[in-house]
């Protein structure tokens, strides 16, 4: 009688889970991320951008809102009635931390689940939620949370 053992992992190891999950380098940046969302971002105060895509995954919307402060932007309903009336089937947000850091807060967490539920009604997919930093951007849909 032949025993064969197989050697598990426990539970609670994370499974190359990467500290860095969802970042992303400059250097590793696709074009739209590259070309057409970084330059709109201040080095100063948080920047909001807003842009939206038809069903041809053509840019047909930009709303861009300048932060209250360095650490704090509210997107006014205005610039939501602008984006959906262009007849908009996809939204990518995306902001900048000044402060350099690209980890999502809490806020920036709440604020994605409740932008993509608010989109979903509307029959509207949040593509991704990026936050730019000097070095490099972090993606939701990278890290899994969106």
């Amino acid at each position: 009688m032949t025993i064969v053992m197989t050697l598990l992992a426990p539970i609670d190891t994370a499974t190359g889970a990467s500290p860095r999950a969802g970042f992303v380098p400059c250097e590793a940046e696709d074009d739209v991320t590259q070309y057409l969302l970084r330059p709109y971002f201040a080095a100063d105060r948080e920047v909001l951008l807003l842009a939206g895509f038809d069903a041809f995954d053509r840019l047909v919307r930009l709303e861009r809102v300048r932060g209250e402060s360095a650490s704090r932007c509210v997107i006014p309903p205005r610039c939501w009635r602008s984006l959906l009336n262009s007849g908009v089937v996809a939204v990518i947000m995306a902001h900048n931390h000044p402060s350099g850091d690209a980890r999502p807060s809490a806020a920036d967490t709440r604020a994605t689940q409740d932008t993509a539920l608010f989109l979903r009604t509307m029959d509207v997919e949040l593509i991704d939620h990026l936050i730019f930093v000097a070095d490099g951007h972090f993606s939701f849909r990278g890290a899994e949370l969106l």
